[in-house]
């Protein structure tokens, strides 16, 4: 664990009425390698190397200073904020970033290549885990995947400098494409694709210049017309510009390199469906040029080019004996385990262990069972083998070992004996009058990385929290690593036996595959017996039109295994189905479904993500599913990062196809490379998946170099955010008796700390978190404040560095779990493409959202926008009467939008209303008050704060606060009825739109599950077991028809519609207690 906050915190922080006025200079102690200890002030904000040319001036009237040498070939090492050992490699960094936990700096002398070494210190310092904590764990998986990633690296830098400008242009700065089967916008009259008003500005000058031009006009021909119109006005007609332009989007870093219809770009449709004039900048190439030059010389300063002429070849190595094997397949022997002992047991009572064997979430046998074993910490058993019911030959590649130690008591016994806190949640009351009790569980793999089977002894340090769901008392789904926290935790010694005098294997691919051809010839004395009749078929396609919730009894597994043929001919995404219906335990079999996966169709990538889920552990199904995946266009994969991400918790080895594709993609688009690493980076600090992150971030960072100074500048950015987040929470609790005095000081602090060179440095010029297309300037502080909700978020501004005048809000927190609204927002975003995928535009505003760290994260502020709840509030004075003002937010869009505009901002707001009233019921979104809905000047509703989902709705006194399917008040029908009595024409279709947009999302409801369930090991706080997503499953009315769907969707609308008067009550209350607090 790190030491204890104290104030010490304040000494990094910047000056300020609360912390104190801190000083320049700082008392730092120097410890040299001569054995001299000096101690002196430097300057706060002082560089590394600054400070190090201090030092050495200093040293000169010290004894031994001949003894230090060359000044370079030294540097400083520190203890960091997490108690843990930091190089000071990079010395660009200055002192008040670095920020010791101790002002204490130690010399050391440099033992290898500086680049390397700086190299090195760059990535531990980006990705939050130090790589001499790498490089210290004793792990050959470790070691072999690290030294592939290098020899990958090399090579994928080595490539990027061959690339063209154009090339890593396309890789990093590709604009946002529109949905494939996104129709063109029509001008309505003879639907001709739409004419477009452009406004061009000419980069490095003032001038802008108007065209319009047709919708499918490309880039290059914009380009062109734009050209010949500042030529006219400018200079003489001269073809010399023709290729030395490219476009870019004037807000933001993405150019428009690709050569299609301009209405095919999103931000081109979203401005055309605004009615507004795109902007577009004319940008010379030779910027472009220099972007580029300066990246691949970052590059060759750590990769060198390999030489055109191939080396030598080496004399040919003698050939070594390979070492004798025995095929796993060969073993008729029941597997079995030894327990040796167990420490550190937090129980009093009797202990017993239970082991079981699993594929993915199959229990492959019964459970072993130990004996009973007394004692107070340590423990070790009579009977101490475990035998299982199970042959050594039969145990598929990917089993899993799930041991559970538990306490055992008498029935009557109090609970007050075990220190165990989870007794209550967990007990087990067995036949024989006993109870059980969990207290710790671990999992590991029965093969290692190179498929070899374990043996000999290893000691597991166990995990002591338990999930809401078990099997057996035993957890599956928990991670195979061992609990890293090993001072504290029970460590359970077991001994895995040998079978044979040599090594046991799995077999390759290919004699699994040799295998399966034996297999298929005797299959195809039996392929007609292998086809059903149409009785069979109709029974099939009944049990493949499930969701994936739906479980499938032994009967209806042994018809899917028995028709597999009719399942690949027929039914190809029924694949899924199909792998939970082979059994596992019998080694035939796992060879048979090998041949069938070498023939099965390509699955479409999104139903081949449910392959990935925990269920789905075989390497070769998973080695399918991400080959299926490759279709997958960026903006697709962008789309499902997120749970790609989460699925890596369920690869067992590091190694592994997702790993490598993932890898792959990041390396060939910059922006998919950036949402992997925060998505990554985020959870560095869960003990189950550090090493994995770490190894996976490394990897990324050395294929990617250049964009290594890009996130470093990002995550020290939010470094200065957190402390400028401390500092106001400590004035809040200082000042808690005056909250005039607490706004007025702790807003006074907060500017002098943003409008400090240390922090107005750090935080000006990068690219955004949030979209690193957006480059962010510098703080517009006089615009920037903190909010008054308990973590105190703070509300920053920045200016635009690419269009000036443009703001961009930004909010950060810290000390909230931001994956929960990450996940929704993406749902929603979601959801808007599949109703634009089936022209059905919801005008949803899926705002950006991104944890970026423990309880903490950045959420985009949605410009021109303000909540319910302020609108009533400023049309009435008195607060319990506001909610039920139904003209308030009609009256507000009527002063923003006035003639065609209200129009088009009543329509606006009808179809966001309809798309937002469909996902909050779907999702089952909860604490809807007028808080959290807001609606832009334009007329978009949309919802923010997705604290509670899936039906867990906040209640009072057992009393659930909100009785409503979805949010659909008077004050809403006011709007969309344009402030007219009676017009039921426009409330019709408003009906229309949830309807149809329900019947959408209910043709993709096996998409929404599988999203769902690829998050279960998030360990988010309402997703948490698959009881949790059975809430989808009823609102979607999956396994009814359309019709039974459409009239229980229509009972809630009009329940919605029906009680909406105890939704005003609920917003009353919450506007009181609003106006109270302020």
């Amino acid at each position: 664990m790190p030491p204890a906050m104290t104030d010490l915190l304040d000494m990094w922080a910047a000056h300020s009425p609360l912390a104190g006025q801190t000083p320049d200079q700082i008392t730092v102690d120097f410890l040299l390698p001569t054995g001299i200890y000096i101690q002196m002030d430097v300057p706060r904000e002082a560089t590394i190397q600054h400070i190090k040319l201090l030092l050495w001036k200093q040293a000169q009237n010290f004894p031994l200073f001949p003894a230090l040498g060359e000044m370079e070939s030294h540097m400083f090492e520190c203890v960091n904020q997490t108690a843990v050992h930091e190089e000071l490699e990079d010395e660009t960094r200055r002192l008040c970033d670095v920020r010791p936990f101790l002002p204490v700096l130690k010399l050391v002398t440099r033992n290898c290549g500086r680049a390397e070494r700086l190299l090195d210190s760059k990535i531990g310092v980006l990705i939050g885990k130090g790589l001499h904590e790498l490089d210290a764990i004793n792990d050959q998986e470790v070691k072999d995947f690290r030294s592939k990633m290098f020899r990958i690296s090399e090579e994928q830098m080595q490539r990027v400098q061959m690339m063209t400008w154009k090339e890593w242009l396309q890789a990093c700065f590709s604009p946002q494409l529109e949905p494939a089967a996104g129709t063109a916008i029509t001008d309505g009259v003879n639907d001709r694709p739409a004419d477009l008003k452009v406004t061009i500005h000419f980069d490095q000058s003032q001038d802008s210049a108007s065209l319009k031009v047709p919708a499918t006009c490309t880039p290059l021909e914009v380009i062109e017309l734009s050209m010949r119109k500042w030529l006219t006005t400018h200079g003489p007609e001269e073809e010399e510009w023709r290729g030395q332009y490219v476009l870019r989007v004037s807000h933001c870093l993405e150019f428009l390199c690709e050569e299609i219809s301009l209405f095919q770009y999103k931000y081109i449709r979203t401005c055309m469906q605004a009615k507004e004039p795109p902007h577009l900048t004319l940008v010379h190439t030779s910027s472009i040029k220099q972007m580029y030059d300066k990246e691949i010389s970052t590059i060759s300063a750590v990769v060198s080019r390999k030489s055109s002429n191939p080396p030598l070849p080496l004399p040919p190595k003698r050939r070594v004996p390979t070492q004798l094997q025995t095929c796993v397949w060969d073993v008729p022997s029941p597997f079995k385990i030894v327990l040796v002992n167990a420490s550190k047991v937090n129980a009093e009572e009797t202990v017993q262990v239970r082991a079981g064997l699993f594929h993915g979430a199959e229990l492959l046998c019964k459970p072993a069972v130990s004996s009973e074993s007394s004692g107070r910490s340590d423990h070790t058993w009579k009977e101490n083998t475990l035998e299982f019911d199970i042959f050594v030959n039969d145990l598929p590649r990917m089993t899993r070992l799930c041991i559970a130690i538990y306490a055992v008591m008498d029935k009557v016994k109090k609970q007050k004996s075990t220190r165990n806190a989870h007794i209550n949640k967990y007990q087990t009351i067995r036949k024989a009058g006993k109870v059980h009790y969990p207290i710790a569980w671990v999992n590991t793999m029965v093969f290692d990385y190179k498929g070899q089977l374990k043996t000999g002894d290893i000691i597991l340090h166990c995990w002591s929290s338990f999930p809401d769901e078990l099997e057996e008392m035993l957890n599956p789904i928990g991670t195979i690593q061992t609990n890293p926290y090993t001072e504290n935790a029970t460590a359970l010694h077991i001994h895995f036996p040998e079978y044979s005098s040599h090594p046991i294997v799995f077999p390759p691919f290919d004699k699994v595959r040799h295998f399966s051809v034996i297999a298929r010839i005797f299959l195809y004395h039996l392929f007609s017996q292998g086809r059903g009749g149409k009785k069979f078929y109709i029974e099939l396609k009944e049990i493949m039109e499930r969701d994936p919730l739906s479980q499938l009894c032994e009967n209806e597994k042994d018809l899917i295994w028995t028709l597999r043929h009719d399942c690949r001919e027929n039914f190809p995404q029924s694949l899924p189905k199909l792998l939970l219906s082979v059994k596992w335990s019998k080694h035939e079999d796992m060879a048979q479904l090998q041949a069938l996966l070498q023939i099965w169709p390509k699955l479409c990538p999104r139903d081949a993500l449910e392959l990935l889920d925990f269920n789905y552990p075989d390497q070769y199904v998973r080695e399918y599913a991400v080959g299926c995946l490759r279709d997958m266009s960026d903006e697709e994969l962008l789309q499902y990062l997120l749970q790609l991400v989460q699925v890596l918790r369920y690869e067992p080895y590091y190694d592994c196809a997702l790993t490598h594709f993932l890898l792959e993609r990041a390396q060939g688009n910059r922006k998919i490379g950036h949402f992997l690493f925060w998505h990554l980076r985020s959870e560095i600090h869960m003990p189950a998946v550090s090493v994995q992150f770490a190894l996976i971030l490394e990897a990324y960072c050395r294929c990617n170099i250049p964009h290594i100074e890009v996130l470093k500048k990002q995550v020290e950015a939010l470094s200065k955010l957190k402390s400028v987040n401390e500092l106001i929470k400590l004035g809040t609790i200082k000042n808690a008796r005056s909250k005039t005095k607490e706004a007025m000081l702790t807003k006074e602090a907060m500017m002098t700390c943003l409008r400090q060179s240390g922090y107005s440095e750090t935080l000006s010029d990068l690219q955004s978190p949030l979209n690193p297309n957006v480059l962010l300037s510098g703080i517009n502080v006089d615009k920037c404040r903190y909010m008054d909700s308990k973590m105190k978020p703070l509300w920053i501004v920045y200016n635009n560095k690419l269009l000036a005048g443009d703001n961009l809000g930004i909010i950060f927190k810290n000390g909230d779990d931001l994956r929960q609204d990450m996940l929704t927002l993406q749902i929603l975003k979601l959801m808007d493409l599949l109703w634009k995928e089936a022209n059905l535009d919801l005008r949803i505003v899926p705002y950006a959202c991104l944890a970026t760290g423990d309880r903490a994260g950045l959420i985009e502020v949605v410009s021109s926008a303000d909540t319910i709840a302020n609108i009533q509030l400023t049309s009435s004075n008195v607060a319990a009467a506001a909610a039920f003002n139904k003209d308030a937010l009609l009256n507000w869009l009527k002063e923003r939008n006035s003639g065609d505009a209200l129009d088009r901002a009543i329509e606006e707001f009808t179809l966001s209303c309809a798309g937002y009233c469909v996902a909050t019921y779907v999702l089952g979104i909860g604490d809807r008050h007028s808080d959290n809905i807001m609606v832009r000047s334009t007329g978009q509703l949309f919802h923010i704060d997705f604290g509670h989902i899936l039906g867990n709705f906040k209640s009072k006194f057992g009393i659930k606060r909100e009785r409503v399917p979805f949010i659909l008040t008077h004050d809403f029908i006011h709007v969309i009825q344009q402030g007219k009595t009676g017009y039921t024409e426009k409330f019709g279709s408003f009906r229309q739109y949830c309807e149809e947009a329900y019947l959408i999302l209910r043709k993709n409801g096996n998409l929404f599950i599988t999203l769902f369930a690829l998050m279960l090991t998030a360990g988010l706080p309402e997703l948490t077991s698959v009881k949790d997503i059975q809430y989808l499953k009823d609102s979607l009315a999956l396994g009814k028809t359309d019709d039974e769907a459409l009239k229980q969707f229509r009972q809630k609308f009009d329940e919605a519609l029906r009680e909406s008067w105890t939704t005003k009550v609920n917003w009353m209350a919450h506007n009181v207690a609003k106006d109270n607090r302020s």
